[in-house]
């Protein structure tokens, strides 16, 4: 069991990406424009934690049409067969992950920028730019609920409350609570 650290600080911008998703497209930050928020949560498709989160993450994409709900899979597949984008694309076609976009990290670079070390491990950011120069500025990095462990049943959803002061034009008031899940399965370079 790992948990995530804090490497971006509030009001710091995202870091630049562009990955292939499960759709067959690529996305950067700038297809997200459009969105008022941007939730990017590091996960994958085997971890017991991050398979306890499949159902709130379906269900505030399903919620909120004024958020992206974006899962970025970064763990070596070669290790973790469960892992590759194959079965990532499995997942979504089944409708056990119904994001708004599941990327693909294969490089782990992306994983790396944004200090990400366990899944799930989510980043929730304010997108102060529109939707023609998209700007998504971190409003709250840290725990999705109040379920620590995989069995665990939730009666505080953190990520809930961000989501709704963000969309109140509010601050986010939560302090750093680190996620917890099992490590980023990162490659033998």
């Amino acid at each position: 069991m790992e948990e995530s650290e804090r490497t971006i600080g509030r009001d710091e911008p995202a870091p630049a990406f562009e990955l292939p998703a499960t759709s067959g497209d690529s996305y950067s930050l700038d297809d997200f424009g459009e969105y008022e928020a941007l939730l990017l949560v590091f996960t994958c498709n085997h971890c017991p934690y991050a398979k306890a989160k499949f159902d709130l993450l379906n269900d505030v994409a399903a919620e909120y049409d004024e958020v992206a709900v974006v899962g970025i899979n970064s763990n070596d597949a070669e290790e973790y067969p469960e892992d590759s984008f194959d079965r990532m694309t499995e997942l979504v076609r089944d409708g056990t992950i119904a994001y708004d976009a599941y990327l693909h990290d294969e490089t782990q670079d992306v994983a790396r920028d944004y200090g990400a070390v366990c899944t799930p491990d989510p980043f929730l950011f304010r997108n102060e730019g529109g939707p023609e120069e998209p700007r998504f500025l971190l409003s709250y990095h840290g725990r999705l609920d109040d379920a620590l462990n995989p069995d665990d049943e939730a009666s505080e959803f953190y990520v809930r409350q961000a989501i709704d002061s963000i969309l109140a034009g509010e601050e986010v008031d939560l302090e750093f609570m680190p996620s917890r899940g099992c490590s980023i399965k990162w490659r033998d370079d």
